[in-house]
């Protein structure tokens, strides 16, 4: 008696054909799924503002000192937006930062011009007032258990009132800060391109190999997932947070030194344009490389994206309002889509399997925005 194969034999792929296909398609797979625009959309997006702007202003935009620009102006900007990458990868808010940076820039200045203290002297005392920051933020919020976002925005308040105190609200100018080694801080450079962007890669590589290749770095993201279910696993999630916590507070106390070093003053002002760039950088850098999740890399190549439109308006436009519009604009569709509010490839792929399932298809279920499925793997 001959067996009628069933349907499920007949469907599949015959033995010599398998391997090939293997073969062939996994490395296909694997390209298409690193270049999609799911994984990579802010390039896709950087490449479209490069190109709208240099016809828009094709005398301006398009040159090496816009380049230049792009990468010198927004170094001390991505500083400040790694230095919200580990807070927020445990779910935590520092709204400090900003605060934090304009503090060590005022006290630096102030060491240097009226103590008359050496630059070495000055900067680790103002690095000394960021750690107490970090710690203070960290006992508010882990061990007080205070909301991190009303306790950072509490302690910034704090931070303000005593730089105005320092400062009477008037920035700190004065020959020290323009003379070396203070000056070389951030005005040194190499083919015009400063040391600040230096550090920023430096920042940006350390934070990547932390929560990507250390124990630490998965604790991390375990906490920010499912703070209840990583206690259950023995994570110790409060001391995470209080050191992401101190962990922002310094690395945002340095961007201000930098900063201090940049434009030669302490300014009681200089971290609060950056309070708003910082998180809309981090949020659409949580939508590239690592879906789902706050990352360092995908945070640098939304600082580079936000610089590039904020300058490009300024080349082009002279609106004051042009740079705010676009940062704003920017954060919301990060959020948006770090919310899990679109999910347009699911849609699709659902409709597109819809005229072709057979009576035998399964059900499909509601589509999975991104961030669950990351968190689940």
């Amino acid at each position: 008696m001959t067996s009628t194969p069933t349907r499920a034999a007949a469907l599949r792929p015959s033995a010599p054909d398998r391997p090939g296909v293997l073969a062939a398609g996994t490395p296909v797979r694997r390209a298409a799924a690193a270049l999609s625009f799911r994984n990579i959309g802010a390039v896709y997006v950087w490449l479209v503002i490069v190109v709208l702007f240099s016809v828009w202003a094709p005398e301006t935009f398009p040159t090496a000192t816009t380049v230049k620009q792009v990468l010198n102006g927004n170094a001390v900007a991505g500083l400040v937006a790694l230095s919200v990458v580990p807070p927020l990868a445990a779910r935590v808010f520092d709204l400090s930062v900003a605060y934090t940076m304009s503090l060590t820039s005022v006290l630096t200045a102030y060491f240097l011009v009226s103590t008359g203290l050496g630059p070495f002297t000055a900067i680790a005392l103002a690095m000394a007032a960021a750690l107490l920051v970090g710690v203070v933020n960290g006992i508010v919020v882990v061990v007080l258990r205070v909301d991190s976002f009303i306790a950072t925005l509490a302690t910034g308040a704090l931070i303000q009132s005593l730089i105005t105190m320092v400062t009477d609200d008037s920035s700190i100018t004065g020959v020290p800060l323009l003379a070396e080694p203070f000056a070389s801080i951030a005005q040194l450079d190499a083919a015009g391109i400063t040391l600040p962007v230096l550090y920023l890669l430096l920042a940006a590589g350390a934070i990547w190999f932390l929560l990507e290749h250390t124990a630490t770095g998965r604790r991390l993201y375990a906490t920010g997932f499912n703070a209840d279910a990583a206690r259950l696993q023995g994570v110790r999630t409060g001391r995470l947070r209080f050191m992401t916590l101190v962990a922002s507070a310094l690395l945002s106390g340095f961007a201000g030194i930098v900063f201090a070093s940049s434009v030669g003053s302490g300014s009681p002002t200089a971290g609060s344009p950056y309070l708003l760039s910082a998180y809309a950088a981090a949020f659409v850098g949580a939508t590239q490389l690592r879906a789902g999740r706050f990352n360092a890399w995908g945070t640098v190549l939304a600082v580079l994206l936000l610089g590039t439109g904020i300058t490009g308006l300024g080349l082009a436009t002279s609106a004051p309002w042009a740079g705010s519009l676009f940062t704003g604009s920017v954060l919301i569709v990060a959020l948006v889509l770090t919310g899990g509010r679109i999910a347009l490839p699911s849609v699709l792929r659902r409709r597109k399997a819809t005229p072709h399932a057979g009576p035998e298809a399964p059900a499909e279920g509601p589509a999975v925005p991104a961030a669950s499925e990351e968190s689940r793997g």
